[in-house]
């Protein structure tokens, strides 16, 4: 029996295969921002997504992963690093990692020291937060010195607050054309060395923008609203006050939403997904075209979840709740004897490193503290005993942690109360069970697991 060292020595293809890999494999990294796993092949059966459906047929399909801060900076910061945000300190969308941790080796710059051609189109770190040196094409240089952004956003974001944009034509003149576009271009030119290519889309990213035929594939008078659909923020009864913030912090600011207005909001955030979805197609339509499939790893990944509506809630700031943090996960490891399954376990955004590192042979840099997932694109049901953990807070305090098991959700948060979910039985997390007697040994169990998160 061969051992987990012996098998990240070598190459994806003899790791599921019996022939030993021709040369190193490719790597086709595909981001979506504020992307939900609202697409058909999570069982969404209104949503028209028929190329991200197509990978994860092709694939495996994570479906339970989990980002470890539902904002977009601490998040895709924590994933290409393949730490938490507690030990980046990134716990904002204006902090650098690399000032307080220069010996933080992000995963583009690893695979770049490794010899592979790293290629960016698109938002993979945040947005003027580049990890500028990591690519060897693409790289856009930080918009500031030091480790913070000294430029506060608008407190208010009025300039996005209920806006729908529909784009004329198909979105030639939008930034998530033009990465599509990038996308392809690297792949010709880069087709004959080992590549690193990460390819960001913005959207569906507030404010939900598309072409127009994309709003006409939905009727917003046949939108379902959730089921725990409020008009405002609303923290339940018996639930933790900071759950919801009292405050959205991209749509519906300091105003109610009516059901017509949510339907018409919902139509458009579908209609940008779908949108996404057609770039995706372009993108892996080229990769095929050029031969490329069988020597390329892809991976499909949404850098947190997203409310539209539920308990009163858009967007995603602040949310320890399932549909905050659970996120698309799609791996397409060529000649994976798991390809073609979904896998249920629970798994997290930072195992995506030490996971590619040992799918190209390629060994990780110490520190890294997620899990190599490689078992499960062998066997998408194998034992696996690692929870989810997410937080919420400031660069100076973490002001809430959650935990996720394979049956239950555990959130705490810094005034001292918690709540607790049987995912398994409550879906749509409408009973808090904290203070269930039935639930005490699982309630301690996961209080205990938090605990190193907090500070």
């Amino acid at each position: 029996m061969r051992t987990s060292l012996m098998w990240s020595l070598i190459g994806t293809a003899a790791i599921f295969a019996a022939d030993p890999p021709a040369k190193k494999m490719n790597v086709l990294f595909i981001a979506s921002d504020d992307l939900r796993p609202e697409l058909g092949c999570y069982d969404n059966p209104h949503v028209k997504t028929p190329n991200i459906d197509a990978l994860a047929r092709a694939g495996v399909r994570f479906e339970r992963a989990y980002v470890q801060y539902p904002l977009c900076n601490p998040s895709r910061t924590s994933m290409l690093t393949g730490r938490f945000p507690t030990t980046t300190g990134v716990l904002d969308n204006r902090t650098w990692f690399g000032a307080a941790h220069p010996d933080f080796v992000s995963l583009p710059k690893h695979f770049k020291a490794n010899g592979y051609a790293t290629l960016r189109c698109g938002k993979i770190f945040h947005g003027g937060i580049d990890d500028f040196d990591a690519w060897t094409e693409g790289g856009q240089k930080r918009s500031f010195d030091g480790a913070t952004n000294p430029n506060k956003p608008n407190p208010n974001q009025a300039q996005q607050s209920d806006r729908i944009v529909v784009l004329e034509g198909n979105g030639q003149k939008h930034a998530d054309y033009r990465t599509a576009e990038q996308a392809i271009a690297y792949l010709n030119e880069n087709k004959d060395k080992p590549f690193f290519l990460a390819c960001g889309f913005t959207k569906p990213h507030s404010p939900p923008t598309a072409p127009k035929k994309f709003f006409d594939m939905y009727d917003p008078e046949k939108i379902p609203l959730p089921p725990d659909f409020a008009p405002k923020p609303t923290a339940p009864d018996g639930f933790p006050k900071p759950s919801i913030p009292a405050r959205n912090g991209d749509l519906f600011i300091n105003r109610e939403a009516t059901p017509e207005e949510a339907r018409k909001v919902i139509q458009a955030y579908w209609a940008s997904l779908t949108w996404v979805d057609s770039l995706v197609g372009k993108v892996i339509a080229e990769l095929d075209r050029l031969k490329l499939r069988d020597n390329t790893i892809i991976v499909f990944w949404g850098d947190h979840g997203y409310h539209l509506g539920e308990k009163g809630k858009w967007s995603k700031h602040g949310s320890l709740w399932e549909i905050g943090t659970r996120v698309p996960l799609i791996m397409i490891a060529p000649g994976s004897p798991a390809n073609g399954k979904s896998s249920p376990r629970i798994v997290q955004s930072i195992d995506i490193y030490p996971t590619l590192c040992e799918l190209c042979s390629v060994a990780p840099p110490n520190g890294l503290e997620g899990h190599s997932l490689v078992r499960l694109l062998r066997d998408a049901h194998a034992k696996w005993d690692h929870p989810a953990f997410t937080v919420i807070g400031t660069n100076e305090k973490v002001n809430g942690v959650a935990v996720r098991t394979e049956r239950f959700r555990y959130a705490e948060y810094a005034n001292g109360q918690a709540m607790l979910f049987d995912e398994q039985a409550d879906p749509h997390e409408t009973r808090n069970l904290i203070h269930d007697e039935k639930y005490t040994k699982e309630r301690e169990a996961l209080a205990e697991m938090v605990k190193r998160f907090k500070k």
